[in-house]
């Protein structure tokens, strides 16, 4: 079994492709600063801000929490 990358070495690793992830959201938000009319109220919007939120925190899982504010809650079939 492999030995697991330190901290260091991850981000060495995926910095570039990091980077450029942040670069297209940020891409993406400006166009939609600059399009006509206004998403502010929009709930896909609130989803977005909320997952910027938990990503700039220093919080564990936070592949989980952003995934559980795109999710629709787990309704049992009956």
């Amino acid at each position: 079994m492999p030995t697991p990358l330190s901290a260091s070495q991850t981000l060495e690793r995926e910095f570039l492709g990091f980077r450029c992830r942040l670069i297209e959201l940020a891409a993406t938000l400006d166009r939609l600063d600059r399009a006509e009319g206004r998403v502010n109220d929009d709930p896909r919007m609130t989803q977005i801000r909320r997952a910027l939120e938990v990503l700039a925190a220093d919080v564990p899982d936070r592949t989980e929490r952003v995934q559980m504010l795109f999710s629709l809650p787990y309704q049992e079939r009956g």
